[in-house]
């Protein structure tokens, strides 16, 4: 059974499904769909072309759905599409896309502390989880379990991998390899991050060619191209170094042939 407080605003065509609870002092605008179990606790906004799956919270002052803050949004349709069992935390905010038809995306499970901001045509990946006063620019991708520290700032565009621990109060102004952790205004690479992938169940071994592989492309004084020949020839390439290499590969080269995230 839906369930709206009677001091919220909810328009007639927004969407609500079963189990939705719509609590004080919302606003739901028109154009908005809830799925099953989605609980809006007080003083959350929901913006037009907001679409919401199953069982997410939004805690008290968040705005979902809002303009882009962007001096090229021309008032064109863009949508927020957000999945399952996400957590929003006070006061969160999360903007629409730039661009006709385009969307901001936050996959299953992700959680966002307090105060945290999404840019527009932002896209997060399941299982993301942001400290608080994170704050994330516009067209950057997070990828799985990535792991982002509190008050930390994301450059646009710039791109967080999979599993990536990155400390707080750190400036990401480049690209983040996927299984690292990283930290500080210089973003250093500092090793793997080993909690993490117990967690998800990579052994000791694949842990360790992973170790290897880190401290050859951000530990030597090798080229970022002459390390990944190196990792190739000198360490097991497991799924995740593989991965690892990929992302690296993905990089453009600066002076002298170091890859962006030296």
């Amino acid at each position: 059974m839906t369930q709206i407080h009677p001091t919220a605003a909810v328009d007639r065509q927004a969407e609500l499904a079963d189990g939705v609870v719509v609590g004080p002092y919302c606003l739901v605008e028109a154009g908005v769909v809830l799925g099953e179990g989605c609980r809006l606790e007080s003083h959350v906004t929901i913006r037009g072309n907001t679409t919401m799956g199953a069982r997410n919270v939004v805690a008290q002052g968040a705005v979902l759905g809002g303009d882009p803050q962007d001096r090229k949004y021309a008032g064109e349709p863009t949508f927020l599409l957000i999945g399952d069992d996400n957590v929003f935390r006070e006061y969160v905010t999360v903007h629409r896309a730039t661009g006709e038809g385009k969307s901001t995306v936050v996959g299953n499970r992700c959680y966002l502390m307090a105060f945290v901001h999404l840019g527009h045509n932002v896209t997060l990946y399941d299982d993301v989880t942001m400290a608080n006063g994170v704050g994330v620019s516009g067209h950057v991708t997070v990828e799985q379990m990535a792991n982002v520290g509190g008050m930390t700032g994301l450059h646009q565009f710039v791109r967080i991998g999979k599993l990536a621990m990155v400390g707080g109060m750190s400036r990401i102004v480049r690209d983040v390899p996927p299984y690292t952790l990283v930290e500080g205004m210089e973003q250093q690479v500092h090793d793997i991050n080993a909690v993490g992938l117990r967690r998800i169940g990579v052994g000791s071994e694949a842990r360790l060619a992973l170790h290897k592989a880190v401290k050859l492309l951000f530990k030597s004084q090798l080229g970022l191209t002459n390390a990944i020949e190196t990792v190739r020839r000198e360490v097991k390439l497991t799924p995740e170094v593989e991965e690892l290499i990929t992302f690296l590969e993905r990089l453009p080269l600066g002076k002298n042939g170091r890859g962006d995230q030296r």
